[in-house]
């Protein structure tokens, strides 16, 4: 077996013994032979494996597993000791920044770094992990309650404010943390990571550079975000999805002249607005398959308009990962060649921070689009970069003016000074003015005392419509100059 013996310096070490005894002509022991091994470096090379398994190699703090390991120990000590256990999870914010600008190696040092200063500010019973990437987990054993873990997330805030240095470049990060207690949260290590991971998002959502703490309406989201996305992809396999249409209306005629394909959820007898389940299409990648059946969907509307006469453009939406993710030019040339939709009938409507993700790739997509006959709008104006330089720099036909600024034309005047400034730089550089969201008479008097050549979109003309009912606005008398006068308004 395995020993500690001691050398003839007095030095400690551990060696296999193996005994055997001697035994002479009668059977009786009359000596024994020891064998021994000196296993030292055997069981340093174990030691060094048992660290490497339990440890990050980067920062050398405990890992997953050995935090998982405490864990469970600080859980037990907690049923016989009557204190809680606090977790907190803490992310970095735009760690990505400091390896795009820096190299990885920077952000190898910043972590290290980060975890000393981490360290630094925890009681000698707490333990730092790092759970991967830039993410850390703080084991808190032994707390009173939620006063004692907001005490310690605040320190940790704090002393990630003071500056780090790469070189001579001095530069600053923040972090956002979650934080659960024990038991209230859970009595498990796996829960209680879920939970902390929850309340850090929701610290991020709410501005970066703070700590939230778990409720159990987070867990209610979690689950439900989880439904939802299971629910979207089956509503795509059973064509739950429809396009209803809202009216582009020219503000001098009143006729028609185009619409925007807006997408609807028709699920379990309800319809489901866009806000409630595209920003889970656009985090869960469902928006590709989404966006590619809009775009197919609208065009074969609006070719069966223009098979009945009716001279219309119909605009889509894009989102930044459909433009970053998507083929649109593959996808509008399969459209142009499927349906027959004339060139220059289809409008994609971009908005500005897609366009300042990546100026020069987006230049070179849309120039692609437009020798295939594609059209552009760039919608919300005025919310965004609003940088000028782009609007000579990019092929666009259009602008939309965001509705924030309708809403609030005919009583706040600066929104009034803003909407006309937009209106008189787009007829400058002799671009199609949209003003979205037009709902009263008196905005759309405004707006026309602007110019005689704006394109009105608003519950004022009609809300989104399904395909059959928008035929309505195309019959001769509809949307008349007057507005009011029309029978077919909604």
């Amino acid at each position: 077996g395995e020993i500690w013996n001691r050398r003839k310096n007095g030095e400690i070490y551990p060696e296999w013994l193996t005994i055997n005894a001697v035994r002479n002509d009668q059977g009786k022991i009359v000596n024994y032979v020891s064998i021994f091994h000196d296993i030292t470096e055997l069981k340093r090379q174990q030691e060094a494996l048992e660290h490497q398994a339990q440890h990050d190699a980067l920062t050398g703090l405990p890992n997953r597993v050995l935090l998982n390991d405490r864990m469970q120990m600080s859980l037990a000590r907690m049923k016989r000791s009557g204190k809680k256990v606090a977790l907190l999870f803490l992310d970095l914010d735009n760690f990505k920044h400091v390896n795009d600008g820096f190299g990885h190696p920077a952000g190898d040092k910043l972590l290290i770094d980060l975890s000393r200063r981490l360290k630094a500010q925890l009681r000698a019973g707490d333990t730092l992990a790092r759970q991967g990437g830039d993410e850390f987990l703080v084991l808190l054993p032994e707390v009173e309650g939620v006063d004692d873990a907001s005490v310690i997330a605040m320190r940790l805030l704090e002393s990630i404010q003071h500056p780090f240095y790469h070189q001579e470049t001095e530069y600053y990060v923040t972090a956002s943390i979650g934080v659960t207690i024990a038991p209230n949260d859970g009595n498990d290590p796996d829960t209680l990571i879920k939970n902390a991971d929850m309340a850090m998002y929701r610290a991020k959502k709410l501005g970066r550079n703070n700590f939230q703490f778990f409720t159990p309406e987070l867990d209610g989201q979690a689950h439900r975000r989880i439904s939802l996305e299971s629910q979207l992809r089956k509503g795509l396999e059973l064509e739950e999805f429809e396009l209803h249409y809202q009216p582009l209306v020219s503000s001098a005629s009143g006729a028609v002249i185009g619409a925007e394909a807006l997408i609807r959820w028709r699920h379990e007898g309800r319809l489901i607005a866009p806000s409630e389940f595209i920003p889970l299409a656009e985090e869960s990648g469902l928006i590709l398959p989404m966006g590619e059946w809009v775009v197919k969907t609208a065009a074969r509307q609006a070719v069966k308009w223009q098979n009945d006469g009716y001279d219309l453009n119909i605009s889509v939406n894009i989102s930044s990962r459909q433009f970053a993710g998507q083929d649109l030019v593959g996808l509008l040339r399969e459209v142009l060649a499927s349906t027959g939709l004339h060139s220059g009938r289809l409008y994609f409507e971009i908005t500005e921070s897609l366009l300042m993700d990546d100026i020069v790739k987006a230049r070179k997509i849309l120039g692609e689009l437009r020798e295939l006959g594609g059209k552009f709008y760039l919608d919300d104006f005025g919310t965004g970069y609003s940088s000028l330089s782009y609007l000579k720099r990019l092929p666009l036909d259009g602008l939309k003016i965001d509705r924030s600024f309708i809403r609030d034309i005919s009583t706040d005047a600066d929104s009034r000074a803003i909407a006309a400034a937009i209106v008189s730089l787009a007829e400058t550089l002799n671009l199609a003015i949209v003003a979205e969201g037009v709902e009263t008479e008196e905005q759309l008097a405004i707006l026309r005392s602007m110019s005689e050549n704006l394109i009105i979109q608003g519950y004022l003309a009609s809300p989104p419509v399904p395909p059959d009912l928008f035929e309505t606005f195309l019959q001769p008398g509809c949307f008349a100059v007057a507005w009011r006068s029309s029978t077919c308004l909604i």
